[in-house]
């Protein structure tokens, strides 16, 4: 069993992307960013899919030090809670990022103060949210596993490519994890590749999938990706 992003057609609108992953899985994942944003949970619910929904990062900092960017942040994520629990919808958060080295700790008192804040509203939606692992951006918040107790009991969603260009994918897939972005890459960039067409290993990811009993969701960047991603899992 697997899933799909929607970022594989964040060039269209939502309904071209649920319309083109209609016969080719169940489980969506709503990048709930860009054209893809959702104001109600009206476009899900003409749908049978069942969904993950990624909470809106572009403009969002948990981790910002201005409080009222903060404040917003987690109010813009809330907003994807309460569309999450409509739907029965986990969500996946990104853990935000510091401007500057000398602000790290100060920065990671407000990522914990909003994992907080948003524990409870996701108790409030009766749903589950999972943190992301990010990739090597200088500045953003859990890189590598040395990070994971900034989020404390929330779980982990395991951003395979992500893991790979921080050269920590073999540590992070002996951690247990609750949900998981799987797409390939080269090491150097963030590409979003289809597997098989970068120098990730998957069979070890896949082992440790099915040992977290996780549903793996192809996070790559085109239609014919997703396509060549699938071929790829099912000779896996």
């Amino acid at each position: 069993m697997f899933g799909v992003s929607t970022y594989c057609l964040s060039d269209k609108s939502l309904e071209v992307a649920l319309d083109f992953l209609a016969p080719l899985t169940d489980i969506v994942e709503v990048m709930d960013d860009g054209l893809h944003y959702l104001e109600t949970a009206e476009p899900l619910l003409s749908y049978n899919f069942e969904y993950f929904i990624h909470a809106p990062a572009r403009s969002v900092n948990i981790s910002s030090q201005l409080e009222p960017i903060r404040v917003a942040s987690v109010e813009v994520i809330g907003h994807s809670f309460e569309i999450a629990g409509e739907v029965n919808a986990s969500v996946i958060i990104h853990p935000g990022y510091y401007a500057w080295k000398q602000e790290y700790e100060r920065a990671a008192r407000q990522l914990k103060k909003s994992l907080a804040e948003l524990r409870a509203l996701a108790d409030e939606c009766s749903i589950t949210f999972f943190v992301e692992n990010m990739p090597n951006w200088e500045h953003f918040f859990l890189k590598c596993p040395d990070e994971l107790p900034l989020i404390g009991e929330t779980g982990l969603a395991l951003d395979v490519g992500h893991a790979y260009l921080n050269a920590c994918l073999d540590k992070y897939l002996e951690l247990p994890f609750s949900h998981a972005h799987i797409h390939d890459n080269l090491g150097r960039d963030d590409s979003h590749s289809a597997i098989g067409m970068g120098e990730i290993n998957f069979k070890p990811v896949m082992e440790a999938v099915r040992k977290n009993n996780v549903v793996p969701v192809i996070e790559v960047d085109s239609p014919e990706g997703v396509v060549a991603s699938i071929e790829a899992l099912k000779n896996l």
